[in-house]
């Protein structure tokens, strides 16, 4: 069975998070605001990732992954709490050979699905201008060093105040913590990242 009980952590201690929300002590200018995931990382979750991400590249897995993690959201009263603005949802960009390789970001098709959910929009603000070794089997310091410098801003579009992150799956949150830095250095007010999939 597949339980939407994930515990979250604060992505700047690692410890749990109540409601996903960064610890208050923990904060800093560009720290993110909070992190909510759906789904534990493991069992069918795992291996519903794996083919949606590797061969066979079943993207049609998009309309499934979409409804659980809407289905997850509408359960996170913090989330449920930013309904009133036009929701930006932003996903995290793809390096363009993985791009090439796969056919597609599958964090883009999900960003796009959510987006049609809570009538949302969708945009690339994040730019990857250089590609970061795997980061399996790093620890969490070496991740967030290999995540540094991996993004820059679209400077064409216009920056806005709240924005959701997303993500398939969430580690120690490097990527995402990168993503985060250079969004609120450019404008942004609040980030939050939406994940289907935690370890």
């Amino acid at each position: 069975m597949i339980s939407f009980n994930v515990i979250e952590k604060c992505l700047e201690c690692e410890r749990p998070a109540i409601d996903g929300l960064t610890h208050p002590i923990c904060k800093n200018k560009y720290s993110i605001d909070g992190v909510f995931s759906i789904l534990a990382y493991k069992g069918i979750v795992k291996k519903l990732l794996y083919v949606f991400k590797y061969k066979p590249y079943v993207s049609s897995l998009k309309k499934f992954l979409v409804d659980f993690m809407y289905e997850g959201l509408i359960q996170k009263e913090v989330f449920m709490s930013n309904l009133n603005d036009k929701l930006c949802f932003v996903p995290i960009p793809l390096s363009k050979e993985r791009e090439r390789n796969r056919g597609y970001n599958q964090s883009s098709l999900i960003s796009i699905g959510i987006a049609q959910k809570f009538n949302g929009i969708v945009l690339p603000l994040i730019i990857r201008v250089r590609d970061q070794k795997s980061q399996v089997g790093l620890r969490r310091e070496e991740r967030l060093k290999n995540s540094k410098g991996v993004f820059k801003i679209n400077k064409d579009i216009s920056m806005p105040q709240i924005i959701f992150l997303v993500d398939d799956v969430i580690t120690t949150g490097a990527t995402i913590i990168e993503a985060t830095k250079i969004l609120k250095k450019n404008g942004a007010k609040h980030v939050y990242a939406i994940i289907f999939a935690s370890y």
